[in-house]
């Protein structure tokens, strides 16, 4: 069955970052009366014995439009987090990164909590020339003995200020005499470098709101704020279920049999988009373990590699049927990867069907699995945008299509090698252009999606 039943649904809102944060704190799990039923349809049949036909002029295969899919997708999650009444969590700040806080983040104190000096040099009291102590003032020390007209101390950037000292005079700022007196090579300024208590914020201010993603400019502010833990939305928990028996784990490809390459891509891809993997787990082509998976899993994802057509050992549509799981999205309008599928398992779990060749399965990833475990994150969505392309890119002449592209100045260019089972093109790609049916000529704007990779560090994304 397709989602011709979300599609009608049009009072349905608008899935926005401020109302999942309210489903993730509203862990008592109430459930609104329409929502269930919203992604239903009505028409009875099966996704199990459904044949998806060639596109024709006149009958295109009956699968959901590119964008109609990725909003299913958001959807899906919004009632799976409302169903899973999931509480927020307490999280160490080394565990953070990532997250979308639950609670803002309030200061727990003033910032800097007294005052302190903003460079190297002397604090100093009065006007000069001065007479310098012959001890210091450095950082993480107590509160010195207060300055007297006429006097100067030594003082380390973030040392405390000493009470009555009127300015800090930078070191390249001073010079000192014969009889070591201090004199100003410029004019000094009341306050002048001087960081003074509460500068940043007061103690009860809201520094971050609900909703912000933990960065590590966000965790370093709460560690900054005495913060050792912070409270967000947990991390959606997906297990991979990698299907087929011609895959190999190690070794050169030999007698029919290929490398397994979603087995080693999808993990460090899902927990880039949000994601806690508790496993991968290698199935082969056997019904009764993928059963037997599906029903044991308490995932809130479950994503499996391949066998969603409708071939000999193509088991994912008849295990769902037999299971009685919802299918939310049957078949996709996009390229690569148009047999990808969207199905409720649990009132709280979710299955996304990957094709078997590696770039349709990215596509996959990109359609169906990104909006839904970004909505389960609570992370905002990524706005919009849009680059002339560098060269003219091939489409399909009724879907969507999914093409890695480099970003080069101000223009996409198309990379080759992006056919369904080849991951060259995307492993050297900025970005993924959405190329519309019946394709797209050179100078031509394109919406991009951004890749991980391409807009944080290796290791930030992929914590």
């Amino acid at each position: 069955m397709t989602a011709r039943g979300i599609q009608a649904d049009e009072g349905a809102e608008d899935l926005d970052v401020e109302e999942v944060l309210a489903l993730v704190n509203d862990h008592n799990g109430h459930h609104s009366p329409g929502d269930h039923n919203s992604a239903h349809h009505n028409s009875g049949h099966h996704a199990s014995g459904d044949h998806v036909p060639a596109p024709t002029p006149d009958r295109h295969h009956n699968a959901t439009p590119w964008p109609e899919a990725r909003d299913i997708a958001a959807r899906a999650a919004r009632s799976a987090t409302r169903a899973a009444g999931r509480a927020p969590v307490s999280v160490p700040l080394d565990a953070a990164l990532g997250l979308t806080l639950a609670a803002s983040l309030t200061a727990l104190t003033d910032l800097p909590s007294f005052d302190t000096s903003a460079m190297d040099g002397w604090a100093v009291a009065g006007p000069g020339p001065w007479d310098v102590r012959d001890e210091g003032v450095l950082a993480g020390h107590g509160e010195p003995e207060p300055l007297t007209d006429g006097e100067a101390v030594r003082i380390a950037t973030g040392a405390r200020i000493p009470p009555d000292t009127n300015a800090v005079l930078r070191s390249e700022h001073g010079r000192s005499d014969s009889q070591g007196r201090l004199y100003a090579t410029r004019e000094v300024q009341p306050g002048q470098d001087i960081r003074p208590r509460g500068q940043e914020c007061r103690n009860g201010d809201q520094l971050l709101a609900v909703g912000t993603v933990v960065t590590p400019a966000v965790l370093g502010l709460a560690a900054a704020a005495g913060y050792d833990t912070l409270t967000a939305v947990p991390r959606p928990r997906v297990e991979v279920l990698v299907l087929g028996d011609e895959l190999l784990t190690a070794g050169l490809p030999h007698d029919g049999l290929i490398r397994d390459a979603l087995g080693p891509m999808l993990p460090p891809w899902l927990r880039a988009l949000g994601a806690e993997v508790i496993g991968v787990r290698r199935l082969g082509d056997d019904a009764k373990a993928l059963r037997k998976a599906l029903t044991g899993s308490d995932a809130d994802l479950i994503v499996t590699t391949g066998g969603t057509a409708a071939g000999p050992v193509d088991h994912v549509h008849p295990t769902l049927e037999r299971i009685g799981a919802e299918l939310l999205v049957n078949g996709v309008k996009v390229r690569p990867g148009h047999p990808m599928l969207l199905a409720r398992t649990k009132e709280d779990q979710h299955l996304v069907g990957l094709p078997g060749n590696p770039l349709a399965a990215v596509s996959g990833l990109l359609t169906l699995a990104e909006p839904l475990l970004r909505t389960l994150a609570a992370r905002p969505a990524p706005e919009p945008y849009t680059l002339p392309l560098k060269e003219a890119a091939h489409g399909h002449p009724y879907d969507t299509r999914l093409i890695p592209v480099v970003l080069r100045g101000d223009h996409a260019v198309p990379l080759h090698y992006h056919g369904p089972a080849m991951l060259r093109g995307m492993a050297a790609a900025d970005a993924i252009a959405v190329v519309p049916p019946g394709g797209a000529r050179a100078g031509q704007e394109t919406e991009l999606l951004d890749l991980p990779w391409a807009t944080a560090g290796i290791e930030v994304c992929f914590t």
